[in-house]
Formats: structure tokens, sequence, C-alpha cells
């Protein structure tokens, strides 16, 4: 299943390691994964397309996970009323924000840019 097509809607966890500010530069090598998206974790100022993407469906829910390149990984739960995504552990409030053709999560100190289509119907943050 192509990443672009479960957000279709815009129907947008877990766990991660921390770093501190001076260990946050961009990583050049990716997370193992077939499909990859743009991050910036521990902190990082800049955004890399190193963060390796999974879906998987429980209970007719649907879930993504992030595996960030140092091994942490964020669990995230797909909103059913289009407002994007939540931290499928709750622990943590996820941020949604549409950022041109993208939808920008921050949990913490991570941010994820995911891409996204608007569509008439779905309900606005």
């Amino acid at each position: 299943m192509r990443l672009a097509g479960i957000l279709m809607p815009l129907a947008l966890a877990a766990c991660s390691s921390e770093k501190s500010p001076a260990d946050a530069a961009s990583p050049t090598v990716p997370a193992e994964g077939d499909e990859h998206i743009a991050c910036a974790v521990g902190g990082a100022g800049e955004f890399a397309r190193v963060c390796a993407v999974e879906s998987d469906e429980d209970g007719g829910t649907l879930f993504l996970t992030v595996r960030h390149p140092d091994g942490g990984f964020r669990r995230f739960e797909v909103l059913k009323d289009g407002r994007g995504l939540a931290t499928a552990d709750g622990a943590v409030i996820a941020a949604n924000a549409l950022v041109g053709k993208e939808l920008e999560v921050t949990v913490g100190s991570d941010r994820y840019r995911f891409p996204a289509t608007v569509t008439n119907n779905a309900a606005r943050p």
C-alpha cells in the first residue's frame, strides 16, 4: 500500500530515542524500509528523507509506524475524521499542520512530513 494513498482524505506514537541538541545533526543513512518520508528527529533543525514508514491495520483502524535512522520509532493512528494523525499510545499529543502538499506532524522534538491530499470533506483542525 502506497503511503500517499493512505493519507488521501488528509486522515492522518510510540517510542523515540532522545538525543541531545549537539547530537541532532541530520542523519544521512536512512532507516531500513521500502518507503521513506522527510523527518527531523531528536531536535534536528533540517528535514531529511531518512525515516521509514510501515502501515498496518488493527480492528479496522489504520496505523503508521515511522522508524528513525537511530533505531527509535513512533506509531501513529490515522484519524478517521480526516484531521490527521494521533500518537497511538497517547502519551504525547501530536500536532498536525498542513504545509503545502504535506502534513507536518510534530511530537515532542520530532517532526515528520507525510504526503497528503486535501479533499473538500476533510475536517479542518
